[in-house]
């Protein structure tokens, strides 16, 4: 991202851009001389609007938040009245967590059609906290055309009547919503949540309830749903109803499987404990509907707009959890790693999220490459709960990336023993892991019988099957039944350009190389700057006698960064071709009879072979992107089978 950024100055540069990097020299001025290069390069003087808006709008893209407010600041200082920058530092300033200054632009662009709905939006964010609810009232228009719209300001607009005292009207309201067919999820969840805090418990019971037993619906916000069954449980607690309670929870389980939150609060509650009710107030209230469709929105494309209504929620709740975790995942999305730590850091203590914060607080420093500080954190994580089956899963994760496969191996090996003799579908990623780590080690017949578990457990699961049948092929077993397996992936998930290339490698290595061009091509269409893939289809072009095509693709694999085990590769090739024989040769040419024991067994599957190298690095960038998605799923739902 940074490179990306230092780029694009450069590119300001070219189109007449002057940029300043030290001011004159004063008499006292040796410490600006010892100042060093990356100091003067992060403090750039400009001298003109461009410059300025340029380089905020770079910010901007690489998601620099920071940088972008303090630039969008100085286009400011030479164009004071430019409305453009004024909509973008509103919104930088927001997703930024800087409210309070991004209200003084609200407050000014809040008739700007542009921008008007996120300027109200704030308006009343402003208003609910200093409990001004029937000026907050005003501000939206729950008639909205835009369905998203329409459910945030009729629900922003009922809490506000709630905080005036019309709780019923503003209940009333709620249920009259009408539209698309995951409006009722947000419907129940915030009539309930307003009829607790108004002392009426049947009622919210009816719609917690109601909520619950629908999870198909759930299924569109699914923290919406998780938050339904826990503020149910609590319900059920404080009025001494323990075997409710315990019944919303194993919804809840079956929901999400061996999401750390419930488990926390089943604890409490088995020991007797009575929750406190999480939305009381306006404020809380508000903050929940930003929250509910924060969550629900929070996908890729959509950073933006969920980092502005966690930061609006953040700022009417600051303390809840919830917020604070999910904020914290898009942040560490976003590249801002030291940023995420401090926001799971802020997760009280007592909070049923504590334990996930931690769990993601860990992932971070290991993304920070403090992998030493990260497995120390995760492993008292695993001793602290052992049955926290998460915990292997994250520690795992740092491990694979150190290629610690040994302790990887044993990690997994101790989370299959704790889950039991009778491991359900949602367990499949254990045996998956493990298989990764034995393969790793060159244990194959340890590796292919946690693989075979894991798809018995999960029959279609597109990782495992790319996984074991390109293992087969590059260990000359199994020819047929690994290409089913690979191509059955691919049917899955034919947009994923890493099992895409798994299957081009494979006609490759089965010496198929027009069939291997056709893949690869494909491959590279859907990740252009992976340099492992634009390797490979640079060794099937120069197999089909396109050997300028194929010195092009094996220059664009250097310039992508490549591993540095395939580096040196690469580089052979640009200046000799692919002069080994042996490679082009089809696997069922070399002395191995298809279904037959490997020739090489020894060296396990995808061993660091010429021919091997490359299409092992493509598995484990395919696994650790797996790991990732777990990751990123511990601040949500488990990592489950639909991963």
């Amino acid at each position: 991202m940074r490179r990306n950024l230092t780029a694009r100055f450069a590119a300001s540069v070219a189109l007449g851009v002057i940029l300043t990097l030290g001011g004159a020299m004063a008499p006292g001025a040796s410490q600006a001389v010892a100042a060093t290069t990356q100091e003067q390069e992060t403090q750039p003087n400009f001298l003109g609007f461009a410059g300025a808006y340029l380089a905020a709008r770079t910010a901007d893209v690489d998601n620099d938040t920071s940088r972008a407010i303090e630039f969008y600041g100085k286009a400011l200082e030479f164009d004071p009245k430019n409305i453009e920058v004024k909509q973008r530092l509103m919104v930088a300033l927001f997703s930024g967590g800087r409210f309070s200054e991004g209200a003084v632009l609200a407050r000014e662009l809040k008739d700007d059609p542009a921008v008007a709905q996120v300027s109200r939006l704030a308006l009343m964010v402003e208003a609910i906290s200093k409990r001004e609810y029937r000026k907050a009232a005003s501000l939206l228009d729950p008639d909205d055309s835009n369905p998203i719209d329409r459910l945030l300001n009729t629900l922003m607009k009922a809490w506000a009547q709630f905080g005036y005292g019309e709780g019923e009207a503003a209940i009333a309201s709620i249920q009259a919503l009408e539209g698309p067919p995951w409006y009722p999820v947000f419907i129940r969840y915030h009539a309930g949540a307003m009829a607790q805090a108004m002392g009426k418990k049947a009622e919210a019971r009816k719609q917690f309830t109601d909520l619950i037993a629908d999870p198909q619906s759930g299924a569109a916000a699914p923290d919406t749903y998780i938050r339904a069954v826990m503020a149910l449980a609590g319900l059920e607690a404080r009025e001494g109803n323990k075997r409710a309670a315990l019944d919303a929870l194993a919804a809840g389980e079956e929901f999400s499987p061996g999401y750390a939150p419930l488990a926390a609060l089943q604890q409490r509650i088995e020991s007797d404990g009575k929750p406190e009710p999480g939305v009381m107030t306006a404020q809380q209230g508000t903050a929940a509907v930003l929250f509910t469709l924060g969550s629900a929105l929070n996908r890729e494309g959509a950073e933006e707009t969920v980092a502005v209504y966690l930061q609006f929620a953040r700022t009417l709740d600051p303390q809840n959890a919830a917020t604070l975790v999910i904020l914290g995942g898009l942040t560490e999305r976003l590249g801002k790693l030291e940023e995420a730590i401090k926001l799971y850091e802020a997760v009280p203590d007592t909070s049923p999220m504590r334990r996930v914060s931690e769990l993601q607080l860990g992932l971070a420093l290991a993304d920070l490459g403090r992998n030493g500080e990260a497995k120390d954190h995760l492993k008292a994580l695993i001793e602290s709960d052992p049955r926290d089956i998460r915990s292997y899963l994250a520690y795992g994760s740092v491990l694979s990336q150190d290629k610690d496969y040994v302790e990887m191996a044993l990690t997994y090996e101790t989370a299959i023993s704790v889950i039991g003799p009778v491991p359900t579908r949602n367990d499949w990623n254990l045996f998956f892991q493990a298989g990764i780590a034995n393969e790793r080690l060159k244990q194959w017949p340890k590796a292919e019988a946690h693989f075979k578990r894991a798809l018995e457990l999960y029959p279609d699961q597109p990782q495992v099957m790319n996984y074991l049948g390109y293992s087969w092929i590059d260990m000359n077993i199994n020819l047929e039944e690994g290409m089913d397996l690979i191509r059955a992936a691919v049917d899955l998930r034919p947009n994923d350009g890493y099992i895409v290339d798994s299957l081009g490698w494979a006609h490759y290595r089965l010496g198929q190389y027009d069939d291997a061009v056709r893949e690869l091509e494909r491959a590279v269409e859907l990740k252009p700057a992976d340099p492992t893939i634009n390797d490979h289809l640079g060794d099937a072009y120069w197999r089909v006698g396109r050997e300028l095509e194929a010195t092009f693709q094996w220059k664009r694999a250097l310039s992508n960064e490549p591993p540095e085990d395939l580096l040196p590769e690469i580089e052979r090739k640009l200046k000799e071709g692919l002069t080994d024989a042996a490679n082009a040769v089809p696997a069922t040419a070399n002395g191995t009879e298809q279904g037959s024991e490997p020739a090489e067994l020894e060296d396990g599957a995808g061993a660091d072979k010429k021919s091997g190298l490359a299409p092992s690095e493509t598995l484990k960038r395919q696994a650790s992107l797996d790991t990732q998605t777990c990751k990123a799923a511990i601040a949500t739902s488990s990592c489950n089978a639909e991963n």
